[in-house]
């Protein structure tokens, strides 16, 4: 099968990931009812076409957080995404860097800072959690600002994990030891090219970011322990202060859904939000992207940079985001299953049809640049 929308890499990453490792990447959390509604609240929205205007130039490129880039798009960060090819986040940043959009490398990557930055030829962006260990942020942030990481994402939606069902069934949580990594083997031994390309040829397989503190316990069960253990539930809004001592770039809050939390995010100095339900990971039933989004960029849009993430699968979903007020929009799963599907190649691929679908709906709408995607290219407002 080749690839022929952004969502045909799911259907690919299916079929080469072992299953433990597709089920993390495509679930969500309890029942998944936010991770669907992600999806099908986007969908529903409709968009406005127009005729008879010329768009025969249409510029796709916008700034954002202080550096031009050719598409309001950027690769969101996510957990064991480097497991879905060898050395997975090396290959993800520079196809981010070829179509002139910024990747973002989460806390939990399998490549540490300093291998991705030494495949990058410009900045890119971190993202970091709250942990316990003041200490090993601090370490952290300080590693990220010598590799030349331009912005902070700090995810705020995370005191403890959600409980994802799909992980317990898959083997990749709560079959520790033994049991554990056999069943884990058997499923990448029916997966004889991911098992050769990454299981034999990707070592190593760490966390890189954390290996340091989870030193010999580097298996996964370990790893998924220490996030229960050690990211810290106590966290408020006082603790940006510490964030702030260590990190003198823009910082970006990610996992915004309420009003009144980004305005709070808004007076206390951050320079954007990411408007997000983790990807429906964390409390499941809760708004969609989608419904959240709007009365959010009324309130600080022009404060901070609104970004937004959930449920893309699609340019047209990228158009239908920034008409409901985000100025950038972050992909996620979309580019996990571009890169287990065919490495740098697939995400490079992907970001090609992300822009083409771009470009016919604004060009539909009657848009010719990013600022003028907004409201009035929608012919209803969501669930009216």
């Amino acid at each position: 099968m080749k690839a022929a929308s952004p969502l045909d890499y799911r259907v690919l990453a299916r079929r080469r990931l072992p299953h433990f490792l597709f089920e993390y990447m495509d679930g969500g959390s309890y029942g998944e009812v936010t991770l669907r509604r992600n999806v099908s609240d986007l969908e529903a929205i409709a968009l406005r076409q127009r005729v008879l205007t010329d768009v025969s130039r249409v510029d796709l490129s916008t700034e954002l957080l202080g550096r031009r880039i050719d598409l309001p798009v950027a690769l969101a960060p996510i957990g064991l995404a480097g497991l879905n090819a060898r050395r997975g986040e090396v290959q993800a940043v520079r196809a981010a860097e070829d179509a002139g959009i910024p990747f973002c490398l989460s806390t939990v990557s399998a490549c540490p800072i300093g291998e991705v930055a030494a495949a990058a030829t410009r900045p890119f962006w971190f993202q970091l959690y709250m942990i316990r260990d003041r200490g090993f942020m601090r370490d952290l942030m300080a590693e990220a600002r010598a590799a030349g990481c331009s912005v902070l994402v700090f995810t705020v939606d995370m005191p403890m994990p959600g409980s994802r069902y799909r992980d317990y069934r898959s083997g990749l949580a709560g079959a520790p030891g033994v049991s554990g990594s056999a069943r884990r083997l058997m499923q990448a031994a029916l997966r004889p090219r991911w098992a050769w390309d990454v299981g034999l040829r990707g070592r190593p397989h760490q966390l890189g970011n954390v290996a340091r503190v989870l030193g010999r316990n580097s298996g996964l069960e370990d790893f998924l322990g220490w996030m229960r253990d050690n990211f810290d539930a106590g966290v408020t809004w006082r603790d940006l202060d510490f964030i702030r001592e260590g990190w003198d770039g823009p910082l970006v809050l990610k996992g915004i859904l309420d009003r009144e939390d980004a305005v709070a995010a808004a007076d206390l100095g951050a320079d954007g939000i990411v408007v997000s339900n983790h990807g429906g990971r964390q409390l499941d039933g809760v708004l969609s992207t989608a419904q959240a989004l709007p009365p959010i960029a009324e309130a600080v849009g022009d404060r901070l940079t609104v970004l937004a993430d959930g449920g893309v699968r699609s340019g047209l979903d990228v158009v239908r985001l920034l008409a409901l007020g985000a100025k950038g929009v972050l992909l996620g799963r979309v580019w996990a299953y571009a890169l287990a599907a065919a490495g740098e190649a697939g995400v490079a691929h992907m970001l090609r049809l992300i822009e083409a679908e771009m470009r016919v709906a604004m060009a539909l709408t009657g848009c010719t640049r990013v600022d003028h995607v907004n409201s009035d290219v929608l012919s209803k407002a969501p669930r009216d």
